[in-house]
């Protein structure tokens, strides 16, 4: 897989301005196949966007292609030709991916310039198009009183797709946002009872509920059976990617736990941890003296 270098994030919001009627416009509509999107060496290729997206492009690409954003649009300018090539644009609050694909060959005598492209996207909720520029009132705005499917099982199947679904399947869902998570987050009270090693991954949030994707791995050398109820913490629903663990070093012996939280984070939704205490370390010293001398 080719290295994507994230290089700007395009402020692509939704309400722009008429486009001058002196110029059409080629409409590609996104159903989650890429598009092609070609570019005349030393011309201007405007790609119009309905969402705010960040633009990745291969590193091999270097100073061979120009991009830039301004009015909410992606500016596309190549320097030289350039072979086809994949470009990603994300959506900043969904992490839904849109790809493109560029080609750039040099102009030819008497051949019109590109026109631009303005991208329609399927909504993920009503089915219906909507092309970037549009102000008209869409179903997607109000999610929160008519979902028909649980916030857990939408976040759950959300996040499974990012961590293992090629990113051109997964399915956009409206208002759901990546969240910071901490990388160090100690998590030796989530499953006490086996001998498993816990990493935090990622995390996602949608409405007021959270789902984070927890790494298992197995450090003992016998399978292990994987149970939601030996999971120590305040969660919604915890689903495992896989129901066991091969023995450690075998190829079966990490899986991943979607565990989603309400109101708060997995780091606030764990048990604390407890140390144990020797109550005799806690008396003063006289104390201590004075009771062994009674003892005698």
């Amino acid at each position: 897989m080719k290295r994507l270098v994230l290089i700007i994030a395009a402020g692509l919001l939704v309400g722009l301005g008429p486009v001058p009627s002196g110029h059409a416009i080629e409409i590609l509509r996104w159903e989650r196949l890429p598009l092609a999107v070609p570019l005349v060496v030393g011309q201007e290729r405007v790609v119009f966007v309905d969402r705010n997206v960040r633009v990745g492009l291969p590193a091999s690409l270097g100073d061979r292609l120009r991009v830039q954003s301004a009015g909410g649009a992606i500016y596309l300018r190549a320097s030289e030709p350039i072979a086809p090539t994949r470009l990603q644009l994300q959506d900043v609050e969904s992490g839904a991916i849109m790809l493109l694909d560029i080609a750039a060959e040099d102009a030819r005598n008497g051949e019109p310039p590109l026109e631009p492209v303005r991208i329609v996207s399927i909504d993920a909720t009503t089915g219906h198009g909507r092309a970037a520029g549009t102000n008209e009132p869409t179903e997607a705005a109000q999610p929160a009183t008519r979902r028909q499917t649980p916030v857990p099982v939408i976040l759950t199947r959300y996040a499974a797709q990012n961590l293992y679904a090629p990113l051109r399947t997964v399915e956009p869902v409206a208002g759901i946002g990546r969240v910071n998570l901490r990388r160090d987050l100690a998590l030796e009270t989530l499953l006490p009872a086996l001998p498993v090693r816990a990493r935090a991954m990622a995390a996602w949030r949608l409405e007021d509920q959270w789902v984070t994707a927890v790494r298992l791995t197995n450090t003992s050398s016998r399978w292990l059976e994987l149970d939601p109820r030996a999971l120590q913490g305040d969660f919604v629903a915890a689903t495992f990617q896989h129901p066991d663990l091969g023995p450690a070093g075998d190829s079966t012996d990490t899986t991943v736990v979607y565990l989603v939280t309400r109101s708060r984070g997995l780091a606030e939704s764990l048990l604390p941890t407890l140390s144990p205490i020797d109550a005799g370390m806690n008396l003063p010293p006289a104390a201590a003296a004075g009771r062994g001398s009674h003892d005698k």
